[in-house]
């Protein structure tokens, strides 16, 4: 399965714009806003891998508590930088979702965008 075919939960940090763009296109995505706020990183990998969800963000935060502390988690989309415009987040994103990447669970994707080009690392 592509990494963006799976269900997502978007961290506070990816602005509503993206969340809106992303379910225009038919992806399944909710936004831990939709929960609230007031959860550390933690408890929203925690959360979404209860959902079975792929945590959508721009905290490196994440793959510190999956692979250092072994903390379970689904998948996890890293996109870098981050806080830019929903239009420029949003082309990342498109940069995934035509990318040959087939994943299972308990992968990560770090996408980095350097001008036009965007570059994608994949850890399984």
């Amino acid at each position: 399965m592509r990494p963006l075919d799976w269900p997502l939960l978007a961290d506070e940090n990816i602005h509503p714009d993206v969340v809106s763009g992303l379910r225009a296109k038919g992806k399944d995505v909710r936004s831990i806003c939709e929960r609230g706020f007031g959860l550390d990183d933690r408890d929203v990998l925690r959360a979404a891998h209860a959902d079975k969800r792929v945590v959508l963000t721009h905290d490196a935060d994440f793959g510190t508590l999956a692979v250092r502390d072994g903390e379970p988690f689904t998948g996890i989309v890293y996109l870098r930088p981050g806080h830019h415009s929903a239009a420029f987040v949003l082309e990342m994103l498109a940069a995934i979702d035509s990318a040959s990447l087939d994943v299972d669970a308990g992968f990560m994707v770090v996408a980095e965008r350097k001008g036009d080009q965007v570059r994608l690392r994949l850890r399984t």
